[in-house]
């Protein structure tokens, strides 16, 4: 049974992808935390320059060497970028956007300078090709497997093997770096090795999805789960979900339509973004947008309750306590008095005269609703006015 996993391409490739997107949501869920997300576009990009000076210095393309040289590169980018916004003369996002496009040019200048008959690509860095992980195999055990497989799930093992070792210290290092070096956490190490097993999984995932799509594992999941919860467990765990929810759906669908399949894992992980973002429970779109018409329904009852508090005992009371003038004298149109009028009724705040049946029926105040209009309006007109 396992020789036949290992010798099905489908299940080869789908497996890759779900490494992928699993690693990337694990480390991108801090990084999304601590508002240093785009850091991961500059390692992305930035360690191009390390693939390629790890390969003139040590003529390997792949292999531990280029995963240190790559958690280095990374490194550097980020010491460089806080280093150029600690001048104060830049904002963070200029900074990263003044380092990384150095780093990565010089990198793809390095390549075509020195590595012209070398299988060194940038587009194959960039985008890489998931369909075709299955081809380059290694022993392991007697069983052939593809050499981005194993170095994805060793790598995703350490991250693993991370965040369960320092969850605490993490969880300081995001939410409170002053409470963290207060206890003696070092947050800043933290910060710094987080960060560099990110270039290693970006390195490890080139084969795979390339450095850009590796962005989105990073960075989309975690950030649609924060839509979604605000305790970080929950959110670890179902921005992890979605990304494996991603690489599944995007891989049916590439084959169905015969496409990129690391691009539509990608697509993928935005559309589940959207969703969240158009049908979150909180976050939502359209929740928020039902809160703004709850806070605006709830604004139009107390402006009713007030109204009535206001003429209540008054010789215009019979007159001006009515559905009506509240269309009239408050230049409400008549389904917004009747959605505010039915709203006050409904909590208790005003009661209906008899005859009911009659739109002009006098409104009277509740208990509730003449203590609610006392605490809005102290200063309450004479009722002999």
């Amino acid at each position: 049974m396992i020789d036949a996993v290992f010798a099905s391409i489908p299940a080869m490739i789908l497996a890759t992808g779900l490494l992928v997107g699993l690693s990337g949501a694990l480390l991108g869920t801090f990084l999304v935390l601590r508002g240093a997300s785009m850091l991961t576009d500059a390692i992305s990009h930035a360690i191009v320059l390390g693939i390629i000076t790890v390969w003139l210095l040590t003529g390997h393309l792949s292999g531990p060497v280029q995963l240190i040289g790559a958690a280095i590169t990374g490194v550097i980018t980020v010491a460089l970028t806080q280093l150029v916004q600690r001048t104060q003369l830049v904002r963070m996002d200029t900074a990263i956007g003044l380092v990384f496009p150095a780093m990565f040019a010089l990198g793809v200048l390095l390549i075509n300078l020195n590595a012209r008959n070398v299988h060194l690509d940038v587009d194959a860095v960039l985008l890489g090709e998931i369909a075709f992980v299955w081809i380059d195999t290694t022993p392991v055990l007697g069983q052939p497997v593809p050499v981005a497989l194993l170095a994805l799930a060793v790598v995703f093992a350490v991250n693993a093997g991370f965040v369960l070792l320092l969850w605490k210290e993490l969880k300081l290092a995001v939410f409170d770096p002053a409470l963290a070096t207060s206890l003696g956490f070092a947050p800043g190490l933290v910060f710094y090795a987080l960060l560099s097993l990110t270039s290693v999984t970006a390195v490890a995932s080139f084969e795979a999805v390339g450095a850009i799509l590796f962005i989105a594992f990073v960075i989309v999941p975690p950030a649609t789960a924060f839509l979604l919860t605000r305790r970080l467990p929950a959110m670890l765990g179902l921005s992890m979900a979605l990304a494996a929810a991603a690489c599944v759906t995007g891989y049916a669908l590439a084959v169905l339509w015969d496409v990129n399949i690391g691009a539509m894992m990608a697509v993928m992980t935005g559309a589940g973004f959207a969703l969240a973002l158009a049908f979150g429970p909180r976050d939502g779109l359209l929740a928020r947008s039902r809160a703004r018409r709850a806070e605006a329904l709830g604004i139009d009852s107390l402006t009713l309750v007030v109204h009535l508090a206001a003429h209540e005992g008054t010789r215009r009371e019979a007159e001006e306590n009515t559905r009506p003038a509240l269309i009239r004298h408050l230049g409400w149109s008549e389904g917004r008095a009747r959605a505010a009028l039915r709203n006050a009724l409904d909590a208790g705040l005003v009661a209906r005269a008899t005859p009911p049946q009659s739109h002009a029926a006098p409104l009277l105040l509740t208990a509730e609703g003449r203590a609610r209009a006392t605490r809005l309006m102290p200063l309450r007109p004479d009722a002999a006015d």
